[in-house]
C-alpha cells in the first residue's frame, strides 16, 4: 500500500464502496455457484454483471476479452478465483490507459497561482466539491481563493460563500445574475495580488447548449489569460457517480463542449453504481483526480486506481 494513502482514508474508501461491492459480489456469487471453472456461461453472466454495475459496455467488452484470453491460455481457471482475476485484469487495463495514481492534494510548483475552472451540471455536488477541495488544500498549508462565477443558479453563490467561511478562504463574488467572466477576472486578480497558490472558479452550472457553454468558458479563459497567459491550468468536470450511465453521458457532452483535463466523481457512498468510475477512467482517458465517498471534508479523496480496485474487489469480512 502507498504510504500517502492513510489508514483512515482507506477505511473511508472501503466503507464508501460498500454498496457497490455488496451488489457486485452478490451477483458474482450467483454466477459461479456450482461452477468449478470459468466457462462461457460464467462469462456471459459476468458481462451482464459488469454492465449492470455501470462499468459500461465498451469497458466491459475489453474486460471480458481479456478474461477469455486467459481462459484460452490457461485452459483451466477456477471459478472461485474470478474476483482475483477481474482485479488483475482491470488494474492492467487502467495502467495501459496511463491512468496514473495521484499522490496527494498537490500543486505544480511552477504554476502559481494554479488556476482551476470547475464545470458540471446542477445537482452533481460541484460547489460542495469545490468547498472540500479548498479545505483540503488549506489544511495542507496552501493559500486558496475561490471565485463564485456560477452566477445563474439559485443559491450557488451563497453556497460557495458558506464553504469559503467554513474552510477559512476568501470568496470573490459579485452576487447572482452577474457576468461570470467578470467574477473570474477578479478572482484571478486577487489570487495573483495576494500570492495565492490556488484559484478555484465555480462556473458553468448548466449544459443548456454546447454553444453557450463554449462561449461562456471561452470568455472566462480570455479574461483570466490577461493575468496568466497559460491559464486555466485545469478544467475539472464534476460528475455524480450515483447516476451511473447518466454521468457517462454528461462526460461525453462536456468533453465535446470544452477541454476537460480532470474529473471528480461524487456521491459514490450512496450508490451501488461505483463501477462507473472504472468505465469513465477507461473510456475518456481523462484522469479521475478526486472521488467523493461521504459527507465529510476528508471523504473527498484523491483517486488512486490501485486503492480503488483493491477496495472494490476485496470481499467484506
Amino acid at each position: 500500500m502507498f504510504k500517502f494513502f492513510s489508514k483512515s482514508n482507506k477505511e473511508n474508501l472501503d466503507k464508501g464502496l460498500e454498496k457497490s461491492k455488496t451488489n457486485f459480489f452478490s451477483k458474482l456469487g450467483k454466477a459461479v455457484v456450482g461452477k468449478s471453472t470459468v466457462d462461457e456461461e460464467v462469462l456471459d453472466q459476468l458481462e451482464e454483471i459488469l454492465i449492470t454495475s455501470d462499468v459500461g459496455v465498451n469497458t466491459t467488452i475489453k474486460i471480458i476479452e481479456r478474461i477469455e484470453a486467459r481462459v484460452a491460455r490457461d485452459k483451466y481457471l477456477n471459478a472461485q478465483e474470478l474476483d482475483h482475476i477481474l482485479k488483475e485484469e482491470i488494474a492492467t487495463l487502467l495502467s495501459e490507459n496511463n491512468i496514473k495514481d495521484q499522490e496527494d492534494f498537490e500543486l505544480p510548483a511552477d504554476k502559481k497561482p494554479y488556476i482551476m475552472l470547475v464545470v458540471g451540471v446542477n445537482g452533481v455536488g460541484k460547489t460542495t466539491t469545490i468547498g472540500k477541495l479548498a479545505a483540503q488544500f488549506k489544511n495542507r498549508g496552501k493559500k486558496v481563493v475561490l471565485g463564485a462565477a456560477d452566477t445563474f443558479r439559485a443559491a450557488a453563490v451563497d453556497q460557495l460563500i458558506l464553504w469559503g467561511e467554513r474552510a477559512g478562504v476568501p470568496v470573490i463574488s459579485h452576487g447572482m445574475n452577474t457576468d461570470p467572466a467578470s467574477v473570474a477576472f477578479d478572482a484571478v486578480k486577487e489570487g495573483v495580488n495576494s500570492g495565492a497558490d490556488l484559484v478555484i472558479i465555480d462556473t458553468a452550472g448548466r449544459l443548456h447548449t454546447k454553444v453557450n457553454l463554449m462561449n461562456e468558458l471561452s470568455k472566462i479563459k480570455r479574461v483570466i489569460q490577461k493575468f496568466r497567459p497559460d491559464a486555466p491550468h485545469e478544467v475539472l468536470l464534476v460528475l455524480d457517480g450515483s447516476t451511473g450511465q447518466n454521468a457517462v453521458m454528461q462526460a461525453r457532452e462536456f468533453t465535446k463542449a470544452t477541454e476537460v483535463s480532470a474529473l471528480a466523481i461524487t456521491k459514490l457512498d450512496g450508490t451501488a453504481k461505483g463501477g462507473v468510475v472504472l468505465g469513465i477512467s477507461d473510456e475518456f482517458k481523462i484522469p479521475v483526480k478526486y472521488i467523493g465517498v461521504g459527507e465529510k471534508v476528508d471523504d473527498l479523496q484523491i483517486f488512486n486506481k490501485t486503492e480503488f480496485i483493491d477496495s472494490f474487489f476485496n470481499k467484506s469480512k
